[in-house]
């Protein structure tokens, strides 16, 4: 499976096109806008989300409810552009008009794509590149992880993402009884926390950056269970799960770090501290006494959960600009500030759970792949009762 995005954040639409989606899943509009809904919250969200509902329109390639197994097209609309047709109009103006609208940005923001994007493009108004980079594109990536979050349900494997830190504060308590209590609990949490004294922590500590003009980041963390073993390869670089869920963790806006299990404390632990031995027994097969590496090795799941955290540094436009250059005057300024968020952890939590969703949904199409969910949902099973047999 692959997919494209289109659009930009004050443009008219966002859009995906999907193609390799089996024939046979069903899935609805109330699927993907509810994954789009849980995009929208979060304590520290900004007047952004107050102004778009975000609602899928399915274009193509579900019928009466079910995939066909063509391309599926998928749009959600801005409803913002209302506001922003002249300045985002795809119609050619002259520069009279241009300088009517007295929008053109040459002032690049610290830690954005903006100087850099401005520079490889040769857009001399910044907003040509901010338009895009805008995290807004991850809505229509989280619709797309809609889609890859109904198959892997359909073969009985669940996603689930929540926030351990934001700000320095972290959770410490963390035992729940399974996926579904995690779930409920950080669903009904403002910053998607399970633990709930830290959860009043990190929303003071979203306040406090919100009422300095600053903004904070955080860490998530995705589980995925129910994983049938062997999904990956060792063979080559390019098949290795891990490899591939790292590149999709870190291609969200603003995520600097990525680790599975327990991660970089590894580097500071003996290696009899670190791998998880091997058990068996009749009834389950294979598994791990342990599940420090994060359910995989080698490049391929081992059976047990899979657990990647990222790091999601501090949104870089701030109502407390740092300091820039104009690029026509070559003057420094203030940064220019754009509508934003002083928290998107929590948001951001949703996102991951797409982006993951989309790198394990694609790559058990591409191993037990066969254009039809019955067909494929069958080979994971027999899949499943041969590693227990082996």
């Amino acid at each position: 499976m692959r997919y494209l995005t289109a659009g930009e954040s004050h443009g008219p639409q966002l859009t995906a096109i999907i193609e390799g989606v089996p024939a046979g899943l069903y899935i609805t509009n109330e699927d993907i806008n509810f994954e789009l809904s849980r995009r929208q919250k979060g304590h520290g969200r900004g007047r952004r989300m107050q102004i778009e509902k975000d609602q899928v329109q399915i274009m193509s390639g579900i019928r009466h409810g079910k995939t066909l197994g063509s391309p599926v097209a998928l749009v959600v609309e801005n409803k913002d552009w209302t506001h922003w047709t002249k300045i985002m109009g795809a119609e050619p103006i002259t520069e009279e008009q241009e300088k009517e609208m007295k929008r053109q940005i040459s002032r690049p923001r610290p830690g954005h794509a903006d100087l850099n994007g401005a520079i490889k493009y040769n857009h001399r108004d910044i907003r040509n590149v901010l338009e895009r980079s805008s995290a807004r594109e991850t809505t229509i990536r989280v619709a797309a992880g809609a889609v890859a979050k109904k198959i892997l349900s359909e073969l009985g494997i669940t996603v689930a993402g929540h926030v351990l830190e934001i700000g320095g504060v972290k959770a410490e308590k963390a035992e729940y009884a399974n996926l579904e209590e995690l779930k409920e609990v950080t669903e009904n949490s403002p910053v998607r926390c399970f633990d709930e004294e830290a959860e009043a922590k990190m929303m003071k500590a979203i306040d406090d950056a919100k009422a300095a003009g600053d903004s904070i980041g955080g860490v998530v963390e995705v589980i995925v269970e129910g994983m049938p073993v062997g999904v990956g390869s060792y063979t080559h670089y390019d098949r290795k799960l891990d490899s591939k869920l790292a590149g999709a963790v870190l291609s969200i806006n603003a995520f600097k770090g990525v680790e599975f299990g327990i991660g970089f404390e590894a580097a500071r632990k003996n290696g009899s501290e670190v791998h998880d031995e091997i058990v068996w027994d009749e009834e389950k097969g294979y598994t791990r006494s342990t599940n420090r590496l994060g359910g995989l090795e080698g490049g391929m799941s081992t059976g047990m959960p899979i657990v990647v955290r990222g790091v999601m540094k501090p949104i870089p436009t701030l109502y407390k600009p740092l300091k820039s250059v104009d690029i026509e005057s070559k003057e420094p300024f203030s940064a220019s500030i754009e509508r934003s968020d002083s928290c998107a952890v929590p948001a951001a939590s949703v996102v991951a759970e797409a982006v993951v969703a989309w790198e394990i949904a694609s790559s058990i199409v591409e191993q037990f792949g066969v254009d039809r969910m019955d067909l494929i949902s069958e080979n994971v099973e027999a899949m499943r009762e041969w590693a227990r047999k082996f």
